[in-house]
């Protein structure tokens, strides 16, 4: 894969928002590539309608040939949130990995549109500080090795919203965008990201204008709300009893989460670049998710299964914040997760209730729990007696340690 400035470029597919950065981006290549086509392409992850109307439109006008808008908001939730949901992964004990788990599917889909139309050359508009060039590099490494990748940011001599404004503004290319956007933000069906303004001062609690898709936990309903959520084989089958397509399930957990304040995180994180960053994330229906996932595990899993579950965990969490979806690593790890998820089958009742989402209920047909065993009255299946040899040969390393310290201790 070459990521060498390359003038002998014929077609560029560009993955566009149709905002600022990816709008001055279209005649950008234009004029510095040899007037090569750029074709646009959109991922439709769940970001919202507003952010995607008329962005073919928006495109021509900015000098693309084409525009190729693909809907990948199902196929995210069942082929990539749902893997990641039975690994358990949540990077450095907070992220669910919002922006993480959409980029693999973003950057596989402008390969097919690169391989379908017979571009030479992909393009993205991530800066050179932040971790989603390496994701989508890494994935269009692993993915199309022979497609030439462009970095405007770090080709580029423009350094400022005020500069691309400018660049627009000097070809009569529309663009809706202002030099009064305060917050970088990233949408997809699994949650928001916030940086920027006030938030790159970690001392500065976050203003109420910083969230969008929850409302404040001080502000919630004072009545909780309970849901059911109904798994199987790790994945989510129904929401309250009613079976609904994968986006369209986690569609109506964002809702019911967002409206109790559910999902909000604010972190100082490392960047997989080498510098920390502060950011807000929502992640309203995907925590809800996760709790109950993690509820029903407690039921199916014995002991050392969650152990060995609970390392695949912060392993792929590291994996996926990465970008190295499309490697073997990646694949192993989720394999073993998706083993232990076919025992994940039942039901959840989690209370939403003031920013908490806390498992009430669980059941399941696979469960390992048995009152008969774990009841503090009379019962006829434990003999109580038989624990005292059984902690004498679990204690016996740390007893036969004891020993030999207190001979060692005679002899001095």
């Amino acid at each position: 894969m070459a990521i060498v400035k390359n003038k002998n470029i014929k077609k560029v597919v560009l993955a566009y928002s149709g905002g600022l950065d990816t709008s001055a981006i279209i005649p950008w290549l234009k004029e510095n590539y040899d007037n090569c086509e750029v074709v646009a392409f959109c991922a439709d992850v769940g970001q919202g309608h507003e952010e995607l109307e008329g962005i073919e439109a928006k495109a021509i006008a900015s000098g693309a040939s084409e525009c190729h808008v693909v809907d990948l908001k199902e196929q995210l939730v069942t082929d990539y949130i749902y893997p990641t949901l039975t690994t358990g992964a949540v990077y450095e004990g907070q992220y669910l990995l919002g922006t993480s788990v959409a980029r693999p599917i973003i950057a596989k889909a402008q390969v097919e549109v690169a391989l379908k139309v017979g571009a030479d050359a992909v393009c993205h508009g991530c800066t050179g500080k932040g971790n989603d060039q390496v994701r989508f590099e890494s994935c269009f490494a692993a993915l199309a090795p022979e497609l030439t990748v462009i970095a405007p940011w770090r080709e580029w001599d423009m350094v400022s919203r005020e500069d691309l404004l400018s660049y627009l503004a000097e070809r009569n290319i529309p663009c809706s965008a202002s030099l009064t956007k305060i917050y970088s933000r990233d949408a997809n069906l699994w949650h928001i990201s916030h940086e920027g303004g006030e938030l790159e001062d970690p001392w500065c609690e976050p203003s109420k204008q910083v969230w969008t898709m929850t409302i404040s936990p001080e502000e919630a309903p004072n009545t909780p709300e309970y849901v059911k959520l109904s798994f199987e084989q790790g994945k989510l089958l129904a929401v309250n009893g009613q079976e609904l397509k994968a986006d369209k399930l986690l569609e109506v957990l964002n809702i019911l989460a967002g409206k109790h304040g559910v999902g909000r995180i604010d972190i100082v994180e490392n960047r997989l670049v080498g510098m920390k960053s502060r950011g807000c994330y929502e992640t309203p229906g995907g925590t809800v998710l996760m709790a109950a996932y993690k509820g029903l595990e407690t039921l199916v899993l014995d002991k050392e299964s969650l152990k060995y579950r609970e390392s695949v965990a912060l392993e792929f969490s590291h994996v996926l914040y990465d970008g190295r979806w499309f490697t073997p690593l990646a694949e192993a790890l989720l394999a073993a997760s998706a083993t232990l998820a076919k025992s994940v089958t039942g039901d959840v009742i989690v209370k939403l209730y003031k920013g908490q989402a806390t498992v009430t209920q669980r059941r399941s047909p696979n469960s390992l729990y048995s009152e008969a065993f774990a009841t503090f009255g009379a019962d006829d299946v434990y003999d109580q007696k038989h624990a005292e040899g059984f902690i004498r040969l679990f204690s016996l390393p740390s007893r036969i340690n004891a020993m030999k310290q207190q001979s060692s201790s005679k002899e001095s």
